[in-house]
């Protein structure tokens, strides 16, 4: 049996920690067997009070140790851990593979999702993203990211950092972009809800067209008279300055 201990509470690991109870309840070939935390309460929702720990020093051996913090603590976690020559990775989609020191055996886990705490998602279609500094230890990354997905990848740093700025352009700038669109509905007195249809099938667009051949709009016609009416429309100047700018990017782009 494979024994994995993540470190950390936040939204990756509290999702890491689902998906790794549900796959052990179908194959018993990878074993959670703790999680540390710097607080038992943030967990005890999720795991039973003997498997948290808050001391560096009651950390058991494991063939694999995930760190799911926020980038800037990776470096904190890492020089406290008090063991060596064990294989340690980290979650983060922006920190290269040589942050970790040497004192341990090196490696990255990334899924590739956004995740929001008591928001559940199907780990099984989750792209996770692998590095390691030697094959051994990439198989062993390879069988337990199998045990919790369908979607696995070796990627190495460079890719990965690339990834992860994709990442933001087509999840959490797009997020935003609802958020002004929710706001400009409410300004006018109109339900939100009529827009996610569209939201909906935008989506789903991609998934059988590239996103060339699926971008529709005023840019994308040169509708030049559409555009000066939504400009003169457009009294927040944060989102003109934003409409202005995409329409701009769109038109580059033919």
């Amino acid at each position: 049996m494979t024994k994995v201990i993540i470190i950390g509470s936040g939204n990756v690991a509290q999702h890491l920690i689902f998906a790794f109870e549900k796959a052990q309840k179908a194959s018993n070939e990878v074993q959670l067997i703790q999680v540390f935390t710097r607080k038992r309460e943030s967990l005890v929702h999720l795991l039973d009070y003997d498997r948290i720990t808050t001391e560096y020093n009651e950390l058991l051996e494991a063939d694999l140790y995930i760190i799911a913090v926020n980038d800037d603590a990776i470096q904190e976690v890492v020089s406290n851990l008090p063991f060596k020559n064990r294989l340690v990775v980290h979650t983060s989609g922006s920190v290269p593979l040589s942050s970790l020191n040497n004192e341990n055996r090196k490696g990255v886990f990334y899924p590739l999702q956004t995740f929001t705490k008591n928001k559940e998602v199907d780990f099984k279609t989750i792209p996770i993203c692998l590095e390691s500094e030697n094959a051994t230890d990439f198989q062993l990354l390879n069988t337990i990211a199998k045990s919790i997905s369908e979607s696995i990848y070796a990627i190495n740093s460079e890719q990965r950092k690339a990834l992860h700025v994709a990442a933001v352009f087509v999840n959490n700038f797009t997020n935003h972009l609802y958020q002004i669109g929710n706001e400009i509905c409410q300004e006018n007195q109109v339900p939100f809800d009529i827009l996610k249809p569209l939201i909906v099938e935008t989506a789903h667009k991609i998934l059988a067209l590239s996103p060339n051949e699926a971008q529709t709009g005023p840019a994308k016609r040169n509708d030049i008279e559409t555009i000066k009416v939504q400009e003169t429309f457009i009294t927040n100047t944060n989102h003109l300055t934003i409409y202005k700018i995409l329409t701009q990017s769109i038109q580059n782009n033919g």
